[in-house]
This record gives structure tokens, C-alpha cells and sequence, in this order.
């Protein structure tokens, strides 16, 4: 039998591909629109893939505290950049989903750490809804397919036993098919997987959803290759993690039994953060199900349930307030409110949302199928008219990615130039990341 560890990305080198934009940045890294130069193209053991996305780290900036200036991160990453780095790479090469990012390489030189991963030119999903309409919310239709494609990635993830803890439209990508592609796995930790659903009932078991059919031989295949890929990554994810991160980039909490461990980080984006994490209470996967009743909910009115006018009020909303939901009482409504729940032990899950009322007639087995998605971009879409990598991407000569970055995060000047020491948990060790290939 043959062994279910992937086999490694291989190296890549920035002299053997071009950034032609930047397509974004976040708090631990600049993501960079690249293509093989001639050389790597003509290669035939080369990267496959003519056009890429590569998330470029500073690798100066994670040995300071693994948080960049200016991050929108509620709290720190619960461990320092290197762990952060070497969590999302295990993640990302355990990935086997048409919905989730592959990794095509890894770039490692003495400034910066790189994932080259599949480039989606349609945008997020936030730039989706802006240029949707200029007067009007997204069609029920249109958010029911964007929330069916999250669910069933949010079961994938958890049944790897990754909670992801990010969830935002700027984190849901437009794959050139018009599916969408959840991507950024920096804050995410693994729990073991949730307990599966209860079993079936014949009077309730499908409540709100079409008759059961019986599913097509060949999507018989694809559910069991589907379940052995699914048992190799954990298996592969697993090992990663006990082997360098002693289970997790950050310590976890017992919760009342030992059968049910809780993270006790306190991680996420302000406006998407759960009331477990402010509260500080420990959590699981039951946060990536209230980022879901958020992000319905900016889909739906525009803007998030609980932004304050300062950091301290949001979370003070997000912990007592309910949310807003003007407008007649609709099941999208009420999936909303049942996700948004302030208590995570009656908030619906994935059993339950599939359930939900507003997921009426879906045939979930064919969500993956739909070839006509809501939004579909056209061949010179660059990257959902993003004006920032257009800008970037102007002229004829190629970025420095070593150099962009570097300007991102500052890092050159600190301490005359040498920078931090790691600290913490590392104790002072500096990773070396040619591991990786």
C-alpha cells in the first residue's frame, strides 16, 4: 500500500516567474497576480498552471510577533509568523477539494516565504456584491448559491478537523468558473472533527429539502474517492500538526469532557469575530457557522450586523446585542438569526442549515455540477476589475516581489536593519523552510 502522504510542492524560484500585479495584501503577506517566465513555460517538469496566485510572507516580520502593522486581526495569531507559516502550508497540502486552494510551490529565500496557488480572476466576494448593482442587494437566488458552495467548504474543513476562523467575503474568491474558492488558511486551527449527524429518520430527516434520489454511479465514485482523499488528508494533516505544532499553532482548552477540546485563542477580523472568542469562553467549529450568518448578512443589507463605532463597541454588540433584520421575515432571514445565535451549543450547524427552510429543493449533490454559477468572469476580467492590481500590474516590467513586500511591512529599517530575535515558544530558533520541499 501505498503511503498517504502527498507528495511536497516543488521549489520554486522568484527568477523563474514574473508578478505582473498585486492582486491584495493582508496582515501577514502580499498576494501577488505570477506566471512562469519563458524558461519555467517551455519546461515540461515545470508548474503546470500559466497563471498563479503567490502569497508572499516577510519572513523578517514573522520573527517580530507574526502580526504586521495596521492588521485587522482582532487578536494576535495565538503563535508567532514562523508557526503561522509552516500551519498554512501543512493545510494547504492537504487540500483536496474543487473548492479550496491547491498548492502549485513554495517560494523560500532569505526575505520572504511564498504559496503559488490557483489565481481566481473574478474577485471576492465583497467586490462581487458591489458591482452587482448599484441600487440593489444581491437576488435570494445569488446568495443561496454562494452559501451553499460555504457550507459544504466549511463540512470539508471540519471534517479535516481544520476550524477555519476567518470567514469574510474578501477571503471567498470567483474561480474562473464562477464557483468560488475559500483561500487564506493563516488564522485557522485544527479541533478534532465535529460528531457526524444524527442518523436518518424517515418522517424528518429531509425536512425542508427535495425527495432523496438515488445518485449516479459516477457520483457514487466521486463520494468514495471524495471519502478516501477526505481519510488521507486528515491522516497527512494529523501528522503535520504533531509534528511541529504540538497539535495546534496555538494551545487549546479543555471544554467539560476531554472528548471535546475547545481553542482558547483569542484570533479573527473584528466585524466576523464570534461572542465565544470575545468572551474568551474557548471555541470550535461552531465559529466558522456564525462567519457564515455574517457574511449572509452583508450579502443580504450591505454591511455587517454589529459594527461599532469603535472596536470595544463592536465587540460589546457582538456579545449583547441582537442583530438588525429589517424587512418582512424570510427564511434567509431566519437562517440568519439561527447562525447569529450568541450561544454556540444552539447555533444550527451544518446538519441544520442544510435542513434550513431556505435551502428548500437544493439538491446538494449538484451544487459542484451547476455550470452557469450567478457570475461567470469574462477572459479579460483582471482579477474582478480590481484597481489596485491593475495599477500595480501597469507598464511592462516586472514587480520585485522581494521589494514590494518589503515596503508592505517595514521591516528593512527595524533595529538598524537586523531584525528581532524570535521569541516565545520557538526559543530563538529561525526555521528553515527549505524543509519544505
Amino acid at each position: 500500500m501505498g503511503s498517504l502522504a502527498p507528495s511536497p510542492p516543488p521549489q520554486l524560484s522568484l527568477d523563474d516567474l514574473r508578478a505582473l500585479s498585486v492582486l491584495g495584501q493582508g496582515a501577514r503577506g502580499v498576494v501577488f497576480h505570477v506566471v512562469p517566465v519563458a524558461a519555467a513555460a517551455e519546461d515540461s517538469s515545470a508548474v503546470g498552471a500559466d497563471t498563479m496566485a503567490l502569497k508572499a510572507m516577510s519572513r523578517a516580520a514573522a520573527r517580530h510577533r507574526g502580526v504586521a502593522p495596521g492588521s485587522t486581526c482582532a487578536g494576535g495569531g495565538g503563535g508567532d509568523g514562523h508557526r503561522r507559516i509552516w500551519f498554512e502550508h501543512d493545510v494547504l497540502l492537504a487540500l483536496r477539494h474543487p473548492l479550496l486552494p491547491s498548492l502549485h510551490g513554495v517560494v523560500a529565500t532569505d526575505a520572504v516565504v511564498g504559496f503559488a496557488i490557483d489565481r481566481c480572476p473574478g474577485g471576492d466576494l465583497k467586490s462581487l456584491r458591489r458591482r452587482w448593482r448599484a441600487d440593489a442587494t444581491l437576488p435570494e437566488p445569488v446568495i443561496r448559491f454562494y452559501a451553499a458552495e460555504l457550507v459544504l467548504v466549511l463540512e470539508h474543513l471540519h471534517g479535516l478537523g481544520v476550524v477555519y476562523r476567518d470567514l469574510k467575503p474578501e477571503n471567498v474568491l470567483i474561480q474562473d468558473s464562477g464557483h468560488i474558492m475559500l483561500v487564506d488558511f493563516d488564522l485557522s486551527t485544527t479541533l478534532p472533527p465535529p460528531s457526524p449527524p444524527p442518523p436518518p429518520d424517515a418522517t424528518t430527516s429531509r425536512r425542508g429539502s427535495s425527495p432523496p434520489s438515488r445518485p449516479s454511479s459516477s457520483r457514487r465514485r466521486r463520494r468514495r474517492w471524495h471519502k478516501n482523499k477526505t481519510s488521507a488528508a486528515a491522516t497527512v494533516l494529523a501528522c503535520f500538526s504533531s509534528r511541529r505544532h504540538t497539535a495546534s499553532p496555538e494551545t487549546t482548552s479543555g471544554a467539560r469532557t476531554p472528548a471535546a477540546p475547545k481553542s482558547s485563542s483569542f484570533v479573527g477580523t473584528e466585524d466576523y469575530v464570534a461572542p465565544e472568542i470575545v468572551a474568551g469562553s474557548g471555541h470550535d467549529h461552531a465559529v466558522d457557522w456564525w462567519g457564515l450568518g455574517v457574511v449572509l448578512y452583508e450579502m443580504l443589507y450591505g454591511r455587517t450586523p454589529f459594527r461599532g463605532r469603535s472596536r470595544r463597541e463592536t465587540f460589546r454588540r457582538v456579545l449583547a446585542a441582537p442583530p438588525e433584520m429589517p424587512g418582512e421575515p424570510t427564511p434567509l432571514r431566519d437562517l440568519i438569526a439561527r447562525l447569529l445565535d450568541k450561544d454556540p451549543g444552539r447555533r444550527l450547524g451544518a446538519h441544520g442549515v442544510r435542513l434550513h427552510a431556505f435551502f428548500r429543493g437544493l439538491d446538494w449533490d449538484r451544487v459542484l455540477d451547476v455550470a452557469r454559477p450567478p457570475f461567470i468572469p469574462a477572459p479579460d476580467d483582471e482579477d474582478g476589475g480590481d484597481a489596485a492590481g491593475a495599477e500595480a500590474g501597469a507598464g511592462a516590467g516586472a514587480l520585485d516581489v522581494e521589494k514590494v513586500v518589503d515596503e508592505v511591512f517595514g521591516t528593512s529599517g527595524d533595529d538598524g536593519g537586523t531584525p528581532a530575535a524570535d521569541v516565545g515558544s520557538d526559543g530563538g530558533r529561525d526555521y528553515d523552510f527549505s524543509i519544505f520541499f
